[in-house]
């Protein structure tokens, strides 16, 4: 399914300013936030896609690769696997935006310190219908965050270690008193946004993110017959998980070239091809494009227009069978827009002998102007 308009998506023009864009992000994942709108999966699929379309608009660099080639400019930019990932952790990746607004939902029930799993990250991979039908190995380059060298993760400047947060003590959280005192609200810790520490001397070359972008190449293994928009795991190629924890994956999502000729209807292979009218008429043998040269095919005499013939075997291979589908050959009878003087006199005595009415031989145009007038 193609993907919406970022700008649509969260209700903002192309001049919107990024404080704008911020506002309106912050009150679209709050409206279908799933902690306000509990088993209701359309609001969580709205929600994943405000944070996508504000992973785009809210970064200067890739809002302005997306304002100049659309969706297809963001290839190879590291963007997140959104509709893989949990609720609480797109809260905890905008958690300057939400702030303690769910800081009393399930996200409050998370230690700060648990090692947790890298994001997935997504690109995309183009492939012709030759190298759908054998499989291939391509080259990609995506942009990821990785663990900071100089750091080594921690944020802070060498020989400097994290501080536990005075305010939380550690936990990330802090309580106060309800209503009354009668119970306690818990919410994330505002000095140090649930993190439970505080880099007061951060890392000269990652500024205390703990992570930096770098530029990714590797090789990806296609397997024949994979389909417009599959996406093929490579797992352990996304982002750094926290605290040691585990890398995402990455996703590549297949994108398949127009063909000159061809066609794809599941795993079978379509064409039209042309032929003359003495050729459907009389029978013939011709030759139609297929994946690898051409194949001869026979017509038949008598064929009609849009009749389909199938060529055994030459569509494409099951993804998980491996058994190849069929090409089908549509034919579409040309007639011809000029006939010389002989083949004009063939096809009248032919039309004799079928008792058909047909045009009589066109006169010049002087010839009817002088009939219809007389002498002038």
């Amino acid at each position: 399914m193609a993907k919406r308009d970022y700008y649509d998506v969260l209700g903002v023009t192309r001049a919107a300013s990024a404080d704008e864009i911020k506002k309106s992000y912050r009150r679209l994942a709050m409206k279908y936030h799933p902690d306000k709108n509990p088993g209701d999966k359309s609001a969580e699929e709205k929600f994943k896609e405000c944070a996508e379309a504000y992973e785009v608009l809210g970064n200067a660099d890739k809002r302005k690769q997306y304002d100049q080639y659309g969706h297809d400019g963001l290839r190879g930019a590291g963007m997140h696997d959104w509709s893989r990932m949990h609720v609480d952790d797109i809260s905890d990746m905008f958690s300057d935006i939400f702030g303690d607004f769910f800081g009393g939902g399930r996200r409050s029930r998370r230690s700060p310190n648990r090692p947790s799993r890298g994001y997935d990250l997504e690109t995309t991979v183009e492939l012709t219908l030759e190298e759908v039908a054998n499989g291939t190995e391509k080259t990609i380059e995506f942009t990821r965050e990785d663990t900071c060298s100089s750091c080594g993760g921690s944020g802070c400047a060498k020989g400097k270690s994290p501080s536990i947060c005075s305010t939380c003590g550690g936990a990330g959280q802090v309580q106060r008193a309800g209503l009354g005192g009668f119970f306690q609200m818990v919410s994330t810790c505002p000095n140090c946004n649930g993190i439970g520490r505080i880099i007061t001397d951060p890392c000269l070359k990652c500024r205390g993110k703990t992570t930096v972008a770098k530029k990714r190449t590797l090789t990806v293994k296609i397997p024949p017959g994979v389909h417009e928009g599959q996406g093929i795991r490579v797992a352990g190629e996304g982002e750094p998980g926290r605290n040691n924890g585990p890398r995402g994956d990455l996703y590549c999502y297949v994108r398949v070239k127009a063909h000159p000729f061809l066609m794809r209807d599941g795993n079978n292979l379509v064409c039209t091809v042309p032929i003359s009218f003495t050729q459907a008429a009389l029978g013939a043998l011709i030759e139609v494009p297929a994946l690898n040269g051409t194949r001869q095919l026979k017509v038949p005499a008598g064929t009609q227009y849009g009749n389909v013939f199938r060529i055994k075997g030459e569509g494409l291979p099951d993804i998980r069978t491996g058994r190849k589908g069929d090409e089908l050959v549509r034919v579409a009878i040309e007639i011809p827009k000029r006939l010389s003087i002989e083949q004009e006199k063939l096809l009248r005595a032919f039309a004799e002998t079928e008792d058909t009415h047909v045009m009589p031989e066109s006169k010049g145009f002087f010839d009817k102007l002088k009939n219809h007038f007389g002498n002038v």
